[in-house]
């Protein structure tokens, strides 16, 4: 009896940096380095972790282990969370320099993004 063999060599595959730019309510074209950037960083940030099949579990960010947590907790946690959900991204290098401002149950968020294409400063506000 013969016998079959097959050789499988994967290849990863980089897309680059250009996708579709996205406004509030329709896609407007393309958009490419650091804007596209910014919109994948939106992305992730706005982007509840475990909620949607079509992403996978590296996706997004679980916001909602944080409501009632003690802001200490908050603090730790929201830059763990946010620095281990952007560095998926190959274009990002490093996530630090966070500052956090709490009123009432909000937890507003800001920190630096370094990336290929230079650094980049982001902000976020998180229900807690």
């Amino acid at each position: 009896m013969a016998e079959l063999t097959t050789s499988l060599v994967l290849q990863e595959r980089s897309y680059g940096g250009r996708t579709y730019k996205l406004s509030e309510e329709k896609i407007e074209g393309f958009v490419d380095g650091v804007d596209s950037l910014k919109q994948a960083i939106y992305k992730i940030l706005s982007t509840e972790r475990y909620e949607y099949p079509i992403y996978s579990f590296n996706y997004g960010i679980a916001w909602k282990e944080l409501i009632g947590e003690e802001r200490p907790y908050v603090r730790a946690e929201m830059k763990r969370m946010i620095q281990e959900a952007l560095l998926q991204d190959d274009r990002i290098l490093e996530v630090d320099g966070f500052v956090f401002d709490f009123s009432g149950d909000l937890c507003r968020c800001t920190f630096s993004v370094a990336s290929i294409y230079g650094e980049i400063e982001i902000g976020t506000e998180v229900a807690v």
